[in-house]
Formats: structure tokens, C-alpha cells, sequence
């Protein structure tokens, strides 16, 4: 990872936690270059030409054979990323998951043929493209310019806006689609914010167990769903039910904001549900249902605010 200092205790204020950080320095010092190099010759993959040192990636689908050794000696950066990634294989790691800048869609081809060339099998190699943000302040785009040193850095971000607002904002688009993050909306306490709306859908179930002086574990017993008989009590039943489905989709084709439009399509229901459908004073069976409901709709809320990193407030 090139200019990873530092980074690990910036991106942990944000939620983000790395277990091993690895430098592109790293690789070199611990002969991790030179050891990958022996593994490419060893299995004839390697080949001199114009005084420079060559990897057959054409047989492995790439384009063209790619220059690991430059004729000055120099190593091009693509021996240190395949090292790396010989390395978390050696580590007993069975999948990688790179994420990459838009700008870099073009050398995947050769780093999946490098380790197709190595034996791996091909869904080791995972990458998720990320676009570049443009913020927005007032309505108006905050210019950045890397010529200048202009640029808004993550962490005034979050420290603006809020750590689980960053985080949501970021999660609730393809990380290869173009995004704006609008500073203004993601400050604001009003419906139109979407991790607003969300937590404040789990604010609202708090709150019913707050006035019926119990806490949501303690309903149980002899409750019949035929009790829930409005409309509005189905629609939200069969939405809780295919959450472990999403949860498994977004997981399996690297997609988290499968889970951020769930929960947003979920708390437009629960909002419904609690303006539309009493829960404390209605008949015995249909309030210990609906505490129920209220309760699994909370547990759910609640699920996938932690999946994403977030908090799950019972007042707001």
C-alpha cells in the first residue's frame, strides 16, 4: 500500500479499522520482491528483452507482456503490487478485495493475469472501482485542484457532518458511480436526510417501549400475527423477511448500498406504520403483536445500521 502512513489511525475515526497495514517499502525490506521474482522465473514466466526483464501476461489475457524490470534496473510498481498480493495469498487469505480509483480500471487486466500466471484461481482477484466525490456546499461545488493543494479531506468531512452521516452517504451509491456528497443535507435533522430518516425510524420503536414501560426483549409469549390484520401490518412484516436475503446479496456481489436502500424502503414503512397503527390500547392480541412487530422492526433497524458501521439511537 504506497503512502500508507498515518492512515490507519485517520481512517479509524471514521469506523474504518485495519488489522495490517502493508507498505510498498514494506515489501521490498522483507525480500518479498525478490522472492516473487524467483516464484514468476521459476515457472518460466519471465523473459529478457531490450535489456529489461518481461512477464508473459498475454498468455494469461492481458494485452501485452508487461516490463517488471525496467533497462535502468528499476522496478516498475508492478512487482511490488504482485508481491503483495503473493503475500495475502501466502497468508491464507482465499479472496482479495482491492479497492481502486475509476483511473486504474485499466490495469486489472494485468494484475489478474500476473496471478492467473501464479495458479490462483480466478475469483481470488476481486476489485471494487471507487469514483472521485464532488462536494457540495450551499449549492455550490467546493473546488479542489490537485495542482493548487486544494482539497476537502475525509476527515473534515465527518468532523462537519457527523461520522454515521459520512459514513451513509458514502455507502448509499455504487462505488463506481458518480456522487455528490451535499455537506447541507447530511447536517440536516429533516426527513430529506436519508440516515436521518433511518435512525429516526428506529428512534420511534424505542419510543413505543419507552411509553408502554417495558423493554423490547421482555415481549414474548402467545402472540398470533392474525392480530395484525391492517394493511400497513403486513407490508411491513413481509419487509422484514427478506432482509437476510439483501444482506446476502450485498454481501456476495460487494454492494452495501443494497442495504441503505433497504433500510430507507424499510423506515418509510415503519413511519407509515406508526402514524397509521396504534400499538398501546388496542385489544390485548393486537397490542402484544404489534409490540412484537415493533420490536423485530427495531431488531432489523437496528442490524443494518451496525452492518454499515453506524449507531442505532433510541432518542433523537
Amino acid at each position: 500500500m504506497r503512502g500508507s502512513g498515518g492512515l490507519a489511525s485517520r481512517c479509524s475515526a471514521f469506523g474504518v479499522k485495519f488489522e495490517v497495514m502493508s507498505s510498498e517499502q514494506g515489501v521490498y525490506d522483507r525480500g518479498e520482491v525478490n522472492k516473487t521474482l524467483a516464484l514468476l522465473a521459476s515457472r518460466g514466466l519471465t523473459f529478457e528483452k531490450d535489456s529489461a526483464l518481461w512477464l508473459r501476461t498475454t498468455d494469461f489475457g492481458d494485452d501485452q507482456d508487461r516490463v517488471l524490470r525496467k533497462s535502468d534496473g528499476t522496478f516498475t510498481y508492478f512487482v511490488p503490487d504482485i508481491a503483495y498480493h503473493v503475500d495475502k495469498h501466502d497468508r491464507g487469505f482465499n479472496r482479495c478485495i482491492d479497492v481502486w480509483g475509476a483511473d486504474h480500471h485499466g490495469y486489472i487486466p494485468r494484475m489478474r493475469a500476473a496471478l492467473l500466471a501464479l495458479g490462483y484461481p480466478r475469483d481470488f482477484f476481486n476489485v471494487a472501482l471507487v469514483q472521485l466525490v464532488k462536494v457540495v456546499r450551499a449549492g455550490e461545488e467546493v473546488k479542489m485542484s490537485k495542482r493548487s493543494g486544494e482539497f476537502v479531506t475525509l476527515r473534515d468531512l465527518f468532523e462537519e457532518v457527523g461520522v454515521d452521516a459520512a459514513r451513509y452517504f458514502f455507502l448509499m451509491r455504487r462505488g463506481d458511480s458518480q456522487f455528490t456528497f451535499d455537506v447541507d443535507l447530511a447536517k440536516s435533522q429533516t426527513d430529506e436526510n436519508p440516515v436521518f430518516y433511518v435512525q429516526m425510524a428506529h428512534a420511534r420503536l424505542s419510543g413505543i417501549f419507552r411509553n408502554a414501560g417495558r423493554e423490547p426483549g421482555s415481549v414474548g409469549g402467545d402472540i398470533s400475527l392474525a392480530a395484525l390484520t391492517h394493511e400497513m401490518d403486513l407490508e411491513l412484516l413481509k419487509k422484514l423477511a427478506v432482509f437476510p436475503e439483501t444482506v446476502d446479496r450485498a454481501a456476495r456481489e460487494l454492494e452495501p448500498h443494497r442495504i441503505t436502500g433497504y433500510l430507507e424502503e424499510l423506515a418509510r414503512l415503519i413511519h407509515g406504520w406508526y402514524h397509521n397503527c396504534r400499538v398501546l390500547g388496542e385489544p390485548p392480541a393486537t397490542e402484544l403483536a404489534r409490540l412484537a412487530l415493533a420490536r423485530a422492526a427495531r431488531v432489523v433497524v437496528a442490524n443494518g445500521l451496525t452492518l454499515l458501521g453506524l449507531t442505532a439511537p433510541d432518542r433523537m
